[in-house]
């Protein structure tokens, strides 16, 4: 095949301004950051709901224990969480923190990618995925205090057409199950019993995809396949970590293509995915830089993040360096930002 991407490589079109992060140092230590300026910190839920209410009250008062005063904002989710980030920036905020899960940690993230502005992450979601990658503490007070005891760290950040993820992306089956997840928790099911009526509609209904990956100009890989998942840095397949990533801070995309499967294998697959638990024997892997993929419909659904969202194909995947700020513990294992 020649070097010319033709039909499948898009025009560019950067969602938000992008520098090398490789080379950027940290020299400010996260006292003089939070004593610079303010905090503002997006909290997942309703605005009207209790709950919310007594999270944002209890969020606040651990942040005074630490002599600091947060400007906590509630998001009802969507695009809500990154309007609200992007509005704290705007007002000369010196750090961000999301508190929820790993949509509505992605949700702020896209409003500092490429800034100087650091985010804090209060993990209050089911999986917390992210958190975990990160060994940011999952209680709550043990993660206010990581805001003002951890180190800011550079990490990488995986984009799909524009939309950017932190943890993985996939398309397939999974979006499918995502979507149908949606409703039956808009029926009032618990999450749990709604993943597993969602997965059981799959496997009645779903059908496969047939896709185009290429990558390099130069390779490419044209099959059917029930799921393509994509992580930011790969994710561990075996042994006493599985689902877990030792490394954020790569430069790499990790792409695990399913094979043709029999439905009950692939609701297998899709369950792993779920949980972050792929089956190594099962899937074609390969990791780079950036890649393409093409497939015979103009629209696919496409999961970032437990989030989906219909988008264009081709679908153009690429790694952003180090292009994040977060806050992690100052005795975690990560290396350190550069």
């Amino acid at each position: 095949m020649s070097g010319d991407k033709g039909s499948l490589e898009p025009q560019p079109n950067p969602s938000y301004p992008m520098t090398d992060n490789r080379t950027r140092k940290e020299n400010v230590t996260l006292t003089e950051r939070l004593s610079r300026g303010s905090i503002t910190c997006v909290l997942n839920g309703a605005a009207g709901s209790n709950r919310a209410h007594q999270a944002s009250d209890r969020i606040a008062d651990l942040f005074a224990q630490h002599g600091a005063q947060a400007r906590i904002v509630l998001s009802g989710g969507g695009d809500e969480v990154t309007a609200l980030a992007r509005q704290g920036i705007a007002e000369n905020t010196n750090l961000v923190v999301a508190a929820g899960g790993d949509g509505t940690i992605n949700g702020v993230a896209a409003a500092l990618i490429g800034t100087k502005t650091a985010l804090g992450v209060l993990p209050l979601g089911t999986l917390n995925h992210f958190a975990k990658d990160l060994k940011i503490p999952l209680e709550l007070e043990a993660a206010v205090a990581n805001i003002f005891t951890g180190r800011v760290t550079q990490i990488d950040v995986g984009e799909v057409n524009g939309r950017p993820f932190l943890n993985n992306s996939s398309l397939g089956i999974y979006p499918f199950i995502v979507r149908q997840r949606e409703k039956q928790q808009s029926k009032g099911r618990g999450k749990w019993v709604a993943f597993a009526e969602a997965a059981w509609h799959a496997l009645l209904r779903y059908s496969p995809l047939y896709v185009n990956l290429q990558m390099d100009g130069q390779h490419e890989i044209a099959d059917e396949t029930p799921f393509v998942f994509i992580g930011n840095n790969r994710y561990q397949l075996s042994g006493l970590h599985i689902g877990e990533r030792a490394s954020l801070d790569a430069g790499k995309l990790w792409v695990y293509r399913a094979p043709r499967a029999t439905r009950t294998k692939l609701l297998r697959l899709a369950i792993q995915a779920f949980v972050g638990q792929e089956s190594p024997s099962d899937l074609e892997m390969f990791d780079t830089e950036e890649f393409w993929i093409g497939a015979k419909g103009r629209r696919l659904s496409v999961a970032t993040d437990g989030e989906v969202a219909v988008l264009n194909t081709p679908l153009h995947y690429r790694s952003l360096p180090r292009a994040l700020g977060v806050i992690v513990p100052s005795h975690d294992d990560l290396q350190p930002a550069i």
